[in-house]
């Protein structure tokens, strides 16, 4: 069992930054891929990013590409998304997520195993 808690989100305005963090709790953290989902208002739950148990590779949504970075520190059992030039388009609650097989995530076979509770994200124009 691994327990999840994002925090870090707010109101920003386009064109700044926010990071958002997830701790990680219970079960040995880097025995899991990481992931970042997000849902707006109105709209299903999309994938934005996730990360290897090791942190050596990464995937993005093409919509966060070259804008949002997801990283992690097993020593802290943390999992960071850093997100640069933000639109408003990028309004949504954003939730952090844990799998095993990180892999079928991000091909989109599989829904993780483990989710946060969400944190509201909002980019004013």
């Amino acid at each position: 069992q691994v327990q999840l808690v994002e925090s870090g989100g707010g109101l920003v305005q386009a064109g700044g930054s926010l990071r958002l963090s997830c701790a990680a709790s219970g079960r040995s953290f880097s025995s899991y891929g990481m992931c970042w989902f997000r849902q707006a208002p109105g709209k299903e739950r999309e994938f934005v990013g996730a990360i290897s148990r090791s942190g050596s590779n990464t995937f993005y949504a093409d919509s966060v590409k070259g804008r949002f970075t997801i990283s992690r520190d097993n020593a802290k059992n943390t999992v960071y998304l850093q997100m640069n030039s933000l639109k408003t388009e990028d309004t949504a609650v954003y939730y952090c997520a844990a799998d095993a097989r990180i892999s079928t995530v991000v091909a989109g076979t599989k829904s993780p195993d483990y989710w946060g509770q969400g944190t509201q994200v909002t980019v004013s124009s």
